[in-house]
């Protein structure tokens, strides 16, 4: 009682002073203009002055980029903040400057001497806030009093949530987000509270996930396009992806996991296996053209297949009518994603959705042509490039240069965007916290981009077929092990120096990975490669460590083993990579060097770790939602062979010759669980090859016995599977 009556005392003495300070403001200043560059255009080559052409007004907001051509000397020195403020570009008036930016819907590049930057008169008015929204309104009529308010609402949002008041609290936190937007701390703290603590509350795996995503998409879409040098707003969303959506600890988090590796698959399509192809299909989405007349331009019929897909969804009625935007994008995956799907192909999805839903048939009817396949392809980059930026506040440049520089990122995975915000945070806010105080800012947002990697390493190549309704297979992907030590050696010289052993912390995450590294290597038949490395961690650890230690010491064979023990139980990722690697060296190693007791030994293996975690106490947990939350991270181990066989044999860093090999050396069972989900994949590399000049694929990749009956079976199972789960969601329902 006595906290609410000093609540509404301070209520009504803030009104008194809005009132008071409303009436003190006759006259408020304002901007007369947008900051912007005034640019005389030249000649790109001979550098000379084009007065034909009227100097350009550029609004330093629609910068993209911006380059000095050729500097002179003068006193008028000039600063340009760019690319939402997150770069910046320094010369002098005088100065021939390359600038690309935004103007109305085409991008547009110039060469030219910079004559002039203005914007900054200001003026006196009584309606600066005519034709603004309400909240902005009352901001401004507040003035000086807002920091008042705020400071007040931030109090009172503290003690709610510490008495559990989580849903009440929403309102305040959203005002204050709207009174006081670079307020960076109120943006964490309101988008937590929705993805963490209202989210628990619910009822459904539905629910919890709409809870979880509305709080990444408040932080990601709002607070971040308002703060985007805060390093601390950048880890709090990196290290949601990393824990609510990709740790064990959330009942619900086999729904989050398959929710979003489908929401990005629809996005941007399966990412190819191979990392020079990675890099160049994330590259396709990076160069794409910003806007229909430029992709036009580009790729002429670009617009007539945008305007005949337009006037097939007008037909369907005006609540079919195409915006493009982030719904008619997933709608346009999923429609990609049919037309490629193994389970789609199995259930007869196609017709069947052709017959059924009439979005559906449009697509099909108008993207369908071959002779339209390179306008579609550009106009598809086009829309997810703008979906991209619009609505996921990414930039494709960006993501493209990740993927090249330091892995191969899947955005269906929620630690590519653990990686992807923290290591944006680190370019572009460290420099806000090179004070003592606050290095440790710092330092724990590139811990959480580190701690990206290695889980990239343990279960990074996915495989997701949405229509299966399964949760997504995930591999380990070695490939990241050498990036790991690579980037490692960046953080570390960085933070050497750092108050509170910031190096030493980022030694002991390095040579605890490399342990792991060197057991998963091994357990793959990567012997050269775990000797090196276990050689690697005696010389930095062991041996050659600043204190000698002999943990190295003892024969790999040995050390492999100790690792093992105990690892399954503290780290259930673990399991999931030996299983896993275990697997890969049987079908790599048992098939192409004829040695069928390798392949015997690692299923048998696999088989016995398998049961062991299924069956293991501290494991066997079914949560409210009917899955176990523990224990089913592995699957069972037909699923676990069907994965891993799929991944070898779509693996570039083999010889297609050796792939080929491996596939028909492989038992019809085998062969059956990959035929259809890696067939067009291989088929494709190889008419790539002179092997295509020699024989028939068909001779090269036959179907094997039996197909028919192994399709209609996965339909079968299929169907149960679905059965099943809708029964656990009306179970969870009723709960």
């Amino acid at each position: 009682m006595r906290d609410r009556i000093v609540q509404l005392v301070a209520l009504l003495l803030a009104g008194t002073f809005i009132v008071l300070g409303g009436g003190l403001l006759p006259t408020i200043v304002e901007k007369a203009g947008q900051d912007h560059l005034l640019v005389a255009v030249v000649d790109p080559e001979t550098r000379v002055r084009m007065p034909e052409v009227e100097i350009e007004k550029i609004y330093t907001s629609m910068i993209r980029k911006l380059s000095t051509v050729e500097a002179v000397s003068g006193d008028d020195d000039v600063e340009v903040g760019y690319d939402a403020r997150t770069k910046t570009w320094t010369g002098s008036l005088g100065d021939v400057i390359k600038v690309k930016w935004r103007d109305g819907g085409e991008t547009r590049e110039v060469t030219g001497i910079l004559e002039a930057r203005d914007g900054y008169g200001l003026r006196y008015t009584d309606s600066s806030v005519e034709g603004a929204p309400p909240i902005v309104a009352l901001g401004t009529a507040i003035g000086a009093l807002r920091g008042v308010i705020v400071d007040y609402l931030w109090l009172k949002v503290n003690m709610m949530k510490e008495d559990g008041e989580f849903y009440e609290v929403m309102s305040d936190a959203e005002l204050i987000t709207k009174l006081q937007p670079r307020f960076a701390q109120v943006w964490g703290f309101h988008g937590h509270n929705m993805a963490y603590n209202i989210s628990v509350m619910t009822n459904t795996p539905e629910e919890r996930w709409d809870w979880v995503t509305a709080g990444i998409d408040l932080v990601r879409n709002q607070g971040l396009r308002y703060n985007p040098n805060d390093v601390v707003l950048h880890k709090d969303l990196a290290f949601w992806f990393a824990h609510k959506i990709d740790g064990v600890s959330d009942d619900a988090h086999f729904h989050y996991k398959k929710q979003f590796a489908e929401e990005w698959h629809y996005l941007l399509g399966p990412a190819p296996f191979d990392h020079e192809k990675r890099i160049a299909w994330i590259k396709a989405v990076a160069d794409a053209p910003e806007s229909l007349e430029e992709a036009e331009a580009r790729v002429p019929g670009t617009q007539e297949v945008v305007d005949e897909l337009s006037e097939a969804l007008d037909a369907q009625g005006p609540q079919f009518r195409m915006n493009l935007d982030g719904e008619f994008l997933i709608n346009l995956g999923r429609w990609l994603a049919v037309k490629n799907s193994p389970y789609a192909r199995i259930l007869g999805l196609d017709s069947a959705f052709k017959a059924n839903d009439p979005v559906y048939a449009a697509f099909d009817r108008v993207l369908s042509d071959p002779k339209k396949q390179a306008a579609v392809l550009n106009f598809l980059a086009f829309l997810r490039a703008k979906v991209l930026r619009e609505e996921y506040n990414m930039n494709p440049n960006v993501m493209y240069e990740f993927t090249r520089d330091i892995g191969p990122l899947d955005w269906r995975h929620p630690q590519a965007h653990a990686l992807y915000w923290a290591r944006l945070g680190t370019e572009r806010g460290s420099k806000r916290y090179e004070g003592v105080e606050d290095v440790h800012k710092v330092i724990n947002n590139d811990r959480i981009w580190l701690q990206a990697m290695q889980a990239l390493a343990r279960s990074g190549l996915l495989s997701v077929d949405p229509m299966s309704q399964e949760n997504p297979g995930r591999l380990s992907d070695p490939r990241w092990i050498r990036a790991i030590d690579r980037y490692f050696r960046e953080v570390y010289d960085k933070h050497y120096d750092s108050r509170g052993g910031g190096g030493d912390s980022f030694s002991n995450f390095h040579e605890n990975f490399m342990k792991q590294a060197v057991r998963e290597l091994w357990r793959a038949g990567e012997y050269k490669d775990a000797e090196e490395m276990y050689a690697y961690l005696d010389s930095l650890y062991g041996v050659g460590g600043v204190i000698p230690s002999s943990t190295y010491s003892v024969p790999i064979e040995q050390f492999v083993k100790n690792q093992a023990t105990g690892e399954y139980e503290m780290q259930p990722e673990v399991a999931r990579s030996d299983v896993y690697a275990s697997l890969r060296r049987g079908f790599r190693e048992g098939l192409l060097l004829d040695r069928p007791e390798v392949l015997e030994d690692a299923i048998r293996f696999a088989g016995e770790l398998t049961a062991y975690f299924k069956g293991n106490e501290s494991n066997d947990y079914v949560n409210k939602f009917g899955a176990g939350r523990i224990k089913d991270l592995i699957g069972d181990l037909e699923t676990s062979v069907r994965d891993v066989f799929r991944v070898v044999l779509l693996d570039r860093s083999l010889p297609l010759i050796d792939r080929l090999q491996i596939y028909n050396l492989a038992g019809d069972e085998q062969k059956r669980m990959a035929y259809d989900a890696v067939k067009a994949e291989m088929e494709s590399e190889f008419m790539a090859t002179p092997l295509a000049q020699a024989m028939q694929f068909q001779q090269a990749f036959p179907e094997p016995p039996g197909m028919d009956a192994y399709r209609k079976s996965q339909a079968i199972a299929a169907e149960a599977a679905k059965a099943r789960r809708e029964a656990v969601d009306v179970g969870a329902e009723k709960k």
